[in-house]
């Protein structure tokens, strides 16, 4: 028999492709299913995003490149940095990745080992707490409340810090909940970490440029107290609607770029090359589509939120940022779970149980508006005629 590393059985998933695969399953029966389930744009990428692939192909860039991305791209994303957060970094700090989640899995696995602590996000992105646990690290959460617009809580989590703490992932605007975190409670957090300066920051802004009704992202780089340990987590994939061109970009600190160029070496080599000039196009180019997409994404936030609350046991907050929404869904009855089959078995409805997101997500759902209105609305009247 084979024997498998014991670290392999602590290894969890991402549900919501479970659910993608089960719904595609469905329609291959036939069945008319509604995807509220998948975090990915339904937009198409720009079309001179797509050019410049094609140019870079037909130029010959089809070789290898620098482990940490070509030269162009890391500039491009400085510049970037320097014009949407107002901060500068080297164009050395900066590392090209096959999407976001490889940055996460660095960073976890750079400080993740038994004896260490981990704090994550509960209910967050599910690989935080597949991988924390994976290192070897205890994974200690940061609860998201729905009174608090789940928003962390800073004294909430400076009170859980201790000596063994190594690192602390947050998530603004944030998935599953779409909370945005206000200034005032960073700016709480980081003078309060200041005391803790063994805690390394990894901060996921993957979804900085879609946020709602005026509010500000705020960047943990823009703190010059903890720059020297925050990792910023960001990428192309729902800015521009390049979830299947896997590229992602990593800042890191002086002293840890070279680590983590090491471990892209050791892991993916690099990032195929078209795919960065891309990248360049992406930053460089008119920002129109990221505009218009955003502005749509805004007008179905709101369909949604209103068509959730007229649902029975539902009560749903307005998110502030990314694409989804997270109502509670305890007036049901039912558990995540199983309103989350029910809804795709009976009502042919996609979405993604709460407690795919940590056990904080218990009495929660799941929807992704990156959906057409039309389909949104269906959704709706099919869930509130099976309830």
């Amino acid at each position: 028999m084979l024997r498998l590393a014991e670290n392999m059985s602590r290894l969890g998933t991402e549900t919501a492709f479970e659910v993608l695969a089960r719904a595609a399953a469905l329609a291959a029966e036939g069945r008319d299913i509604v995807n509220l389930g998948i975090g990915q744009p339904d937009f198409k990428t720009p079309p001179h995003v797509v050019e410049a692939a094609c140019q870079a192909l037909r130029d010959g860039h089809h070789g290898y490149t620098p482990a940490n991305g070509i030269l162009p791209l890391r500039e491009a994303v400085a510049e970037d940095i320097l014009a949407r957060r107002g901060v500068e970094v080297h164009p050395d700090s900066v590392l090209i990745v096959p999407g976001g989640k490889v940055t996460m899995f660095f960073a976890i696995l750079m400080f993740g080992e038994a004896g260490a602590e981990i704090m994550y996000p509960n209910p967050g992105f599910p690989i935080y707490e597949s991988v924390i646990r994976y290192s070897g690290a205890k994974p200690v959460p940061i609860v998201l409340r729905e009174e608090n617009g789940f928003a962390f809580s800073a004294d909430e989590v400076l009170e859980q810090v201790t000596p063994a703490t190594r690192l602390i992932i947050l998530n603004s605007p944030a998935n599953p909940t779409g909370g945005v975190v206000p200034r005032e409670e960073i700016d709480k957090l980081v003078a309060g970490l200041e005391r803790y300066p063994q805690a390394a920051i990894m901060s996921d802004e993957i979804y900085a440029r879609i946020i709602y009704d005026g509010r500000e992202h705020v960047s943990l780089l823009n703190y010059e107290s903890i720059r020297d340990r925050v990792i910023l987590l960001d990428g192309w994939s729902k800015t521009y609607a390049m979830t299947g061109w896997r590229l992602g970009f990593s800042v890191w600190p002086g002293a840890l770029a070279r680590d983590a160029e090491r471990l892209a070496v050791n892991c993916h080599s690099c990032v195929n090359a078209a795919t960065q000039y891309a990248g360049i196009a992406a930053l460089q180019g008119p920002q129109d589509a990221v505009d218009e997409m955003v502005r749509a994404f805004d007008q179905r936030r709101r369909v949604i939120v209103d068509a959730l609350n007229a649902l029975p046991g539902f009560r749903c907050q307005e998110p502030g940022g990314a694409f989804y929404a997270f109502p509670n869904i305890t007036g049901t009855g039912m558990t995540a779970r199983e309103l989350q089959r029910r809804m795709l078995e009976e009502a042919g409805v996609a979405t993604v149980a709460g407690t795919s997101f940590g056990d904080r997500g218990e009495g929660f759902i799941r929807f992704s508006y990156a959906a057409s209105t039309e389909d949104i609305r269906k959704a709706a009247d099919r869930i509130g005629n099976m309830l």
